[in-house]
Protein backbone atom coordinates (compact mmCIF):
# COMPACT_ATOMS: atom_id res chain seq x y z
CA UNK A 1 0.00 0.00 0.00
CA UNK A 2 2.82 2.50 0.90
CA UNK A 3 4.58 1.76 -2.68
CA UNK A 4 1.47 2.41 -4.40
CA UNK A 5 0.38 5.93 -2.14
CA UNK A 6 4.32 7.11 -3.40
CA UNK A 7 4.09 6.09 -6.99
CA UNK A 8 0.46 8.12 -6.94
CA UNK A 9 2.16 11.12 -4.92
CA UNK A 10 5.49 10.83 -7.74
CA UNK A 11 2.62 10.75 -10.29
CA UNK A 12 1.29 13.89 -9.29
CA UNK A 13 4.41 15.80 -8.69
CA UNK A 14 5.62 15.34 -11.98
CA UNK A 15 2.19 15.42 -13.68
CA UNK A 16 2.51 19.31 -11.66
CA UNK A 17 6.12 19.56 -12.88
CA UNK A 18 5.20 18.94 -16.25
CA UNK A 19 3.79 22.59 -17.03
CA UNK A 20 6.12 24.85 -17.77
CA UNK A 21 4.75 27.41 -16.16
CA UNK A 22 4.56 25.48 -12.60
CA UNK A 23 8.34 24.64 -12.99
CA UNK A 24 9.16 28.41 -13.42
CA UNK A 25 7.14 28.97 -10.81
CA UNK A 26 8.84 25.89 -8.38
CA UNK A 27 12.17 27.59 -9.85
CA UNK A 28 11.50 30.53 -8.75
CA UNK A 29 10.81 29.85 -4.98
CA UNK A 30 14.25 27.74 -4.46
CA UNK A 31 15.69 31.43 -5.19
CA UNK A 32 12.84 33.79 -3.38
CA UNK A 33 10.89 31.83 -0.85
CA UNK A 34 7.64 33.28 0.91
CA UNK A 35 6.34 35.15 -2.25
CA UNK A 36 2.73 35.88 -2.87
CA UNK A 37 0.55 35.56 -5.73
CA UNK A 38 0.91 39.19 -7.02
CA UNK A 39 4.95 38.69 -6.63
CA UNK A 40 5.19 35.51 -8.35
CA UNK A 41 2.97 37.06 -10.76
CA UNK A 42 5.58 39.92 -11.35
CA UNK A 43 8.52 38.40 -11.51
CA UNK A 44 7.79 35.94 -14.19
CA UNK A 45 5.46 38.10 -16.18
CA UNK A 46 2.18 36.48 -15.95
CA UNK A 47 -0.60 38.55 -17.28
CA UNK A 48 -3.82 36.70 -15.94
CA UNK A 49 -4.52 36.27 -12.27
CA UNK A 50 -6.92 33.32 -12.74
CA UNK A 51 -4.11 31.33 -14.14
CA UNK A 52 -1.37 32.27 -12.16
CA UNK A 53 -3.86 30.89 -9.12
CA UNK A 54 -4.45 27.82 -11.24
CA UNK A 55 -1.17 26.88 -11.36
CA UNK A 56 -0.36 27.42 -7.68
CA UNK A 57 -3.36 25.25 -6.60
CA UNK A 58 -1.85 22.54 -8.57
CA UNK A 59 1.75 22.66 -7.24
CA UNK A 60 0.19 23.02 -3.76
CA UNK A 61 -2.52 20.20 -3.98
CA UNK A 62 0.54 17.70 -4.89
CA UNK A 63 2.11 18.65 -1.83
CA UNK A 64 4.88 20.46 -3.56
CA UNK A 65 3.86 24.08 -1.83
CA UNK A 66 3.57 25.35 1.49
CA UNK A 67 1.08 28.20 2.04
CA UNK A 68 0.50 30.50 5.54
CA UNK A 69 -1.86 33.80 5.59
CA UNK A 70 -1.08 37.09 6.34
CA UNK A 71 -3.52 39.62 6.36
CA UNK A 72 -5.26 39.44 3.02
CA UNK A 73 -2.00 37.60 1.31
CA UNK A 74 -1.37 34.13 0.87
CA UNK A 75 2.71 33.54 0.68
CA UNK A 76 4.09 30.29 -1.04
CA UNK A 77 7.26 28.49 -0.09
CA UNK A 78 8.75 24.79 -1.47
CA UNK A 79 8.41 21.63 -0.16
CA UNK A 80 11.77 21.30 0.16
CA UNK A 81 12.10 17.76 1.18
CA UNK A 82 9.50 16.50 -1.70
CA UNK A 83 11.72 18.49 -4.29
CA UNK A 84 15.04 17.28 -2.97
CA UNK A 85 13.77 13.26 -3.25
CA UNK A 86 11.62 13.41 -6.49
CA UNK A 87 13.15 16.59 -8.51
CA UNK A 88 16.15 17.75 -7.58
CA UNK A 89 16.72 19.36 -10.70
CA UNK A 90 14.79 22.27 -9.53
CA UNK A 91 16.79 23.20 -7.10
CA UNK A 92 20.18 23.37 -9.40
Amino acid sequence: MEDYKTLQQAMKIYKALGESTRLKIARLLVYEPDLCCSDIGSRLELVAGSTLSHHLKQLTDCGLLNTYKEGTYIYYSLERELIRIYAPFVME
